[in-house]
Order: C-alpha cells, then structure tokens, then sequence
C-alpha cells in the first residue's frame, strides 16, 4: 500500500507546525502513531476554539 504523498507532507506540516518537532522525528514515526498525533492536536484545538 502507498501512502499519497500530498497527505503525508500535511501531517508531517501539522506535527511540525504544533509540536515544533524537527522533520527526521515526525518522519521517524509510523504512520498510525503520527495520524494518532494528527488526531490529538485536531481534538485539542477543536476544545481550544470551543472555549473561546
């Protein structure tokens, strides 16, 4: 199974973006436990913009 690429640079870019992780540790990750990450920050700033 592939994995899109455009895909892969958007969650590598949204790790990055709120974790401020370098490229090779995201990159470093498989691919569910960064979606899992992905999941995580989509949940914290969905509550974040609920509080606001």
């Amino acid at each position: 199974m592939t994995y899109a690429v455009d895909r892969l640079y958007e969650e590598v870019a949204y790790v990055a973006y709120h974790f401020h992780w370098p490229l090779d540790d995201i990159l470093g990750l498989e691919h569910t436990e960064r979606l899992r990450y992905v999941q995580q920050i989509a949940r914290i700033n969905t509550r974040a913009v609920g509080r606001g």
